[in-house]
Protein backbone atom coordinates (compact mmCIF):
# COMPACT_ATOMS: atom_id res chain seq x y z
CA UNK A 1 0.00 0.00 0.00
CA UNK A 2 1.52 3.58 -0.88
CA UNK A 3 -0.13 6.84 -0.40
CA UNK A 4 0.02 10.10 -3.45
CA UNK A 5 -0.41 13.52 -2.30
CA UNK A 6 -1.53 14.52 -5.82
CA UNK A 7 -4.33 15.85 -4.48
CA UNK A 8 -2.92 18.03 -1.87
CA UNK A 9 -0.51 19.33 -4.66
CA UNK A 10 -3.59 20.18 -6.86
CA UNK A 11 -5.40 21.55 -4.03
CA UNK A 12 -2.23 23.99 -3.60
CA UNK A 13 -2.65 25.20 -7.41
CA UNK A 14 -5.82 25.75 -7.25
CA UNK A 15 -5.73 28.17 -4.47
CA UNK A 16 -2.77 29.68 -6.26
CA UNK A 17 -0.34 28.60 -3.42
CA UNK A 18 3.18 28.01 -3.62
CA UNK A 19 4.58 24.78 -1.25
CA UNK A 20 6.83 27.40 0.60
CA UNK A 21 3.32 29.20 1.52
CA UNK A 22 1.76 25.92 2.64
CA UNK A 23 5.24 25.17 4.62
CA UNK A 24 4.65 28.40 6.60
CA UNK A 25 0.89 28.28 6.83
CA UNK A 26 1.06 24.55 8.01
CA UNK A 27 4.17 24.73 10.12
CA UNK A 28 6.04 22.06 8.87
CA UNK A 29 9.50 21.88 7.66
CA UNK A 30 11.63 21.45 4.31
CA UNK A 31 12.44 17.70 5.29
CA UNK A 32 8.51 16.97 5.42
CA UNK A 33 7.49 18.55 2.21
CA UNK A 34 10.36 16.46 0.45
CA UNK A 35 8.48 13.44 1.96
CA UNK A 36 5.44 14.73 0.44
CA UNK A 37 6.75 15.70 -2.62
CA UNK A 38 8.15 12.14 -2.95
CA UNK A 39 4.79 10.26 -2.22
CA UNK A 40 6.64 8.92 1.48
CA UNK A 41 4.30 8.56 4.83
CA UNK A 42 4.67 11.16 6.48
CA UNK A 43 2.65 11.32 10.10
CA UNK A 44 -0.89 12.03 11.13
CA UNK A 45 0.22 14.66 13.07
CA UNK A 46 1.76 16.50 9.76
CA UNK A 47 -1.70 16.09 7.81
CA UNK A 48 -3.47 16.83 10.38
CA UNK A 49 -1.58 20.44 10.38
CA UNK A 50 -1.77 20.67 6.45
CA UNK A 51 -5.43 19.92 6.81
CA UNK A 52 -5.86 22.55 9.43
CA UNK A 53 -4.12 25.03 7.53
CA UNK A 54 -5.97 24.54 4.48
CA UNK A 55 -9.74 24.11 6.21
CA UNK A 56 -10.31 20.51 4.70
CA UNK A 57 -10.50 17.19 5.34
CA UNK A 58 -7.40 14.33 5.30
CA UNK A 59 -9.62 12.66 2.17
CA UNK A 60 -9.33 15.95 0.03
CA UNK A 61 -5.28 15.73 0.25
CA UNK A 62 -4.15 11.97 0.53
CA UNK A 63 -4.75 8.82 -1.57
CA UNK A 64 -4.14 5.59 -0.14
CA UNK A 65 -3.08 3.58 -3.15
CA UNK A 66 -3.35 -0.13 -3.27
CA UNK A 67 -0.63 -2.37 -4.42
CA UNK A 68 -1.27 -5.67 -6.55
CA UNK A 69 0.15 -7.43 -3.95
CA UNK A 70 -2.22 -6.05 -1.33
CA UNK A 71 -5.01 -8.32 -2.37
Amino acid sequence: MSVSYKKLFKLLIDRDMKKKDLRELAGIGNSTMTKLANNENVTVEVMAKICKALDCKMDDVIEIISDDSDK
